[in-house]
């Protein structure tokens, strides 16, 4: 390829006489780039040899197009709206070329294809509201074909028994379901929700043939001593694996430094910092927050909003318990990145792609929002091209005296802060609780949220106030399952308006704002007599607020659109969490001859005396 030129395109709503200002102000950087306009423009598209231009699909959170718009409010006294794409140029290469190009830098989760001389004549967009939330008439008589038939079709995360549950459950309701109710137990239930996988009774045999068989079963044999110390009779998980040792210690009293509280946002300890008052150093009290987090299947669909938001949400977890994260650690998986494209495994992502957009989209949030990341370890391995790695961590600190832990009552208020909501993230929670196909790629858009770090940012210095923290009750972070569970889950009783939910367009369903999970949004538990001053401090930080919630006694989750009832579920019902799950274990290691491991042996000695 002899030539490759790349445009950044603006199809820009504005007057004539405010674009020289937006051209040099903003869009451009004027000892750097060559700008085209207008006439112009379309001059050039005309006379490209072979173009290829790309947007993101609609719906998709566009931060560049948010940043001009943004901006330009900023420096114009005017309304802007635009649209953003890129247009790449190449010389006359083969179409068969082209198409290759093409599907390598389009992915079909959240971006298309342009026909560039297809110039829009307009920017505004009519979309009426949606309504629509379908109730499922006959559910409650489903016969066991038809439950496996919906569960198929619905593509849910529950499985047969749990649907089999709710099925009973509507049955002693005397109604079947609607949309928004399945959705919201599907998302609650999700392994992502829940940890199906990690909260499934064992029944665990062992073999014991090798010397690692036996270790494994002496540490079984401790794990069991101390269940039995502790007086635990629940069933053994895997997720009592992973906590046994915390529980036993504090029973010890061995963590009196561990803050413990309603509020599970991440791990919190007491800690003594040096502070300085008025010249002298004082020790002060502070909670140290520890937060990871895991965005393997967005990362793998979306690298770039799956990275980005891997990051975003681990800052949003310790961020909602008021703390400021002030460093970060990244550690990936990959395969091969040197594959050559052609041998992509079907319905994936190039492994080269993947990588290279995962990292743009972490520092992208990173650098954004101003936080350090002092570890990055990139592991490669043939593994990893099944389903790739991304954990990002943080660590954030707080004064003791400006956290609050004072839970929710009855009679207290929710506000909604932060970020609009759009389709980004809509089933995220349970599209990376089960398996996907070929198609998922193309079907599976919405599940990946798109990161907005400036927004983020803006709750950092909002919640670094003291005068606001001190007014937070109870905080949850808009991640997995959006209002429903964000909301949702801060009392047992709750009335919540999807109607004053802000969004980023018009035109989402019910059953849709309920669920989305997009990016940079708080909910907050206040007294209803501060609505006002809380509504001023996110007016002075430039931070979107709205009540959208009650506290209430009806021990039930009721939403509402205005006087439209949404969705009404029993508490008691959502948190059986579905149909218990069991399974037999038999924990074998891999067998090693002696004689391989002598070879090992030999082999490590001379490498560490011999060489």
């Amino acid at each position: 390829m002899e030539k490759l030129n790349i445009y950044n395109r603006y199809d820009i709503k504005i007057s004539d006489d405010k674009l020289g200002k937006a051209i040099n102000n903003v869009l451009s950087e004027r000892n750097l780039d060559y700008v085209f306009t207008k006439d112009e423009a379309i001059k050039l598209e005309d006379s490209f040899e072979k173009a290829l231009g790309v947007e993101y699909l609609p719906g998709q959170f566009d931060q560049r197009r948010q940043g001009v718009i943004d901006t330009l409010n900023l420096v114009l006294d005017e309304h802007i709206d635009c649209k953003t794409a890129t247009i790449y140029e190449f010389s006359d290469i083969s179409d068969d070329d082209l198409k290759r190009i093409e599907s390598y830098l389009i992915n079909p989760v959240d971006s298309h294809k342009i026909d560039i001389k297809n110039m829009p004549e307009s920017l505004d967009v009519e979309r009426e509201k949606n309504l629509d939330n379908i109730i499922y008439d006959g559910f409650i008589n489903y016969s066991d074909e038809e439950i496996s038939r919906f569960l198929e079709n619905k593509s849910l995360a529950m499985d047969f028994a749990d649907l089999k549950m709710v099925m009973d459950y509507f049955k002693k309701e005397n109604r079947d379901p609607n949309e928004t109710e399945i959705k919201i137990l599907d998302t609650y239930w999700s392994d992502h929700c829940r940890h199906t996988t990690f909260n499934t009774s064992l029944d665990i045999e062992f073999e014991t043939k090798s010397l690692l068989d036996k270790a494994i079963k002496k540490s079984f044999d401790k794990y069991m001593e101390m269940r039995k110390e502790l007086n635990i009779k629940n069933p053994i998980i895997l997720m009592s694996f992973g906590i046994i040792l915390s529980k036993y210690m504090k029973s010890r009293n061995e963590f009196d430094d561990l803050e413990i509280s309603s509020e599970i946002n991440a791990c919190s300890v007491y800690v003594k910092v040096r502070v300085e008052k008025d010249g002298k150093e004082e020790l002060e009290d502070y909670l140290l927050m520890f937060k990871n987090e895991t965005h393997n299947h967005p990362t793998e669909i979306e690298p770039f909003g799956g990275a980005s938001t891997c990051l975003g949400g681990a800052i949003r977890d310790p961020l909602s318990g008021r703390s400021y994260v002030y460093q970060a650690m990244r550690i990936t998986g990959a395969g091969n990145i040197l594959e050559k494209v052609d041998d992509t495994i079907e319905g994936k992502l190039p492994q080269r792609k993947i990588t290279k957009l995962a990292a743009k989209g972490y520092s992208s949030y990173g650098n954004q929002i101003g936080l350090a990341t002092g570890f990055v370890k990139e592991i490669f391995h043939e593994g990893y091209k099944a389903k790739r790695m991304e954990c990002g961590a943080v660590i954030a600190a707080a004064p003791k005296e400006d956290v609050k832990r004072m839970g929710a009552k009855p009679g207290d208020v929710v506000l909604l802060i932060g970020g609009r909501t759009g389709r980004d993230g809509i089933g995220g929670a349970t599209g990376s609780s089960k398996s996907h196909k070929v198609s998922s790629i193309k079907t599976e858009s919405a599940q990946v949220q798109k990161g907005n770090a400036p927004e983020e940012r803006k709750l950092q210095r909002l919640f670094r106030r003291s005068e606001v923290s001190r007014l937070i009750k109870k905080c949850n972070d808009f991640g997995v399952g959006g209002v429903s569970v964000a909301i949702g889950e801060i009392f047992n009783g709750m009335d919540i308006d999807l109607s004053r939910v802000k969004l980023k367009y018009e035109g989402l369903k019910p059953s849709e704002i309920a669920i989305s999970e997009s990016q940079e949004r708080m909910a907050v538990v206040i007294d209803k007599k501060y609505i006002k001053e809380f509504e001023q401090y996110c007016l002075e930080e430039n931070v979107e607020s709205s009540l959208v919630g009650k506290v209430t006694y009806t021990n039930r989750m009721r939403m509402f659109y205005k006087d439209l009832k949404i969705a009404d579920i029993s508490y008691d019902f959502i948190n059986t969490n579905g149909a218990d799950r069991k399974a037999k274990v038999l924990v074998v290691s891999e067998y090693i001859p002696k004689k391989i491991i002598k070879k090992m042996i030999l082999k490590s000695f001379m490498k560490k005396y011999l060489t």
